[in-house]
């Protein structure tokens, strides 16, 4: 990927918010990017797009798996119901992970998006150390 396609991504992204998400125009409410440090994302003319659409974008650090929700809450919450789980296929593999995910509420998944804000500022604030 480069940083031209990115931004082209991302400029799709912005009309569809604002097709699908007319109120945060209307409320003045920010997007908040999270995303990680890859060439196409600092790109500068990625960069400078982002500028344009005055979307808040959070500091990341190089490389950290401590702000990964799926690392820290849902596969930490899935490995704990795996570990006295068999499987001979790849179908009893995938359907078992159906019926998990479909075991878990809203609440679930909300507060490992809630907590993704607190483990980012935790490690800004660390200076990309890990977390334990």
């Amino acid at each position: 990927m480069t940083g031209t396609l990115y931004r082209t991504q991302m400029m799709r992204l912005s009309r569809a918010l604002k097709e699908k998400r007319p109120q945060y125009c209307s409320r003045h409410d920010k997007i908040i990017l999270l995303r990680n440090n890859a060439r196409p994302h600092v790109a500068v003319t990625m960069k400078n797009y982002l500028k344009t659409l005055d979307w808040e974008v959070l500091p990341h650090p190089l490389y950290s798996p401590d702000i990964a929700p799926s690392d820290y809450h849902l596969f930490r919450s899935m490995a704990h119901a795996l570990s006295e789980q068999r499987f001979t296929s790849y179908e009893d593999t995938k359907n078992w992970v159906d019926s998990w995910i479909a075991t878990k509420d809203k609440e679930f998944f909300r507060f490992g998006i809630l907590r993704l804000s607190e483990r980012c500022k935790k490690i800004v604030t660390s200076d990309g150390q890990y977390l334990i």
